[in-house]
C-alpha cells in the first residue's frame, strides 16, 4: 500500500491523526454540489417568491456556519482556525449551483470544512423550498480543488 490509511492505529483501530510538530501553513479548498429542483422552483427562486424567504441568503450563512462546525459533525477532523469561507449559490435551470471555498493557516486542510459548507449549504436550500417541491434533491457534491500542505495543489480533472 503506496498510503497506510492515516486515521487507523496498527490495531486498526479509528484515531485522530496528530498533527502537533507540523507548521502551520496556508491552504484553502473548494467543493461544489447541485440542488436539483423543479422548474416551479426555479422561478419561484428567480422571482425571490420562495414563501419561506430569501433561500440564497439562508443557505449562505448555513454554509459559512458549517465550515466553522466541521470538527463538531466529524469525529476525526481536527479543530483548525476556518480564516475564510465564502459560498456561492447560483440558480440555473435545472435548480442551485453552490460552490464553497474554505481557507485557514493551520497544520491540516480545510478539504472536510469545503465538503460539509456545501453540504449544509444544500440541506438548507432544501429545507427551503422543501414546501412547494418534495423533489428537490442533492447531488454531485464534491471537491474541486485544494492548495497548500505538505501534498501541495490538487485539482479535480473533470471540473
Amino acid at each position: 500500500m503506496d498510503h497506510p490509511l492515516t486515521h487507523l492505529d496498527t490495531a486498526g483501530h479509528a484515531r485522530m491523526v496528530d498533527v502537533t510538530d507540523k507548521q502551520p501553513t496556508i491552504r484553502s479548498a473548494t467543493a461544489a454540489g447541485l440542488v436539483v429542483t423543479s422548474a416551479e422552483t426555479v422561478a419561484l427562486l428567480r422571482d425571490g417568491t420562495v414563501p419561506k424567504g430569501d433561500v440564497l441568503a439562508v443557505a449562505r450563512i448555513a454554509g459559512i456556519q458549517a465550515a466553522k462546525k466541521t470538527p463538531e459533525l466529524l469525529p476525526l477532523a481536527h479543530v483548525i482556525g476556518v480564516h475564510g469561507a465564502v459560498v456561492d449559490l447560483t440558480i440555473t435551470d435545472t435548480g442551485v449551483d453552490i460552490t464553497a471555498t474554505v481557507r485557514t493557516a493551520d497544520r491540516t486542510g480545510v478539504e472536510m470544512e469545503a465538503l460539509t459548507s456545501v453540504s449544509v449549504a444544500a440541506l438548507a436550500v432544501v429545507d427551503m423550498v422543501k414546501g412547494r417541491d418534495r423533489s428537490a434533491h442533492i447531488t454531485d457534491i464534491r471537491l474541486l480543488e485544494k492548495t497548500g500542505g505538505r501534498s501541495g495543489a490538487w485539482t479535480r480533472e473533470d471540473s
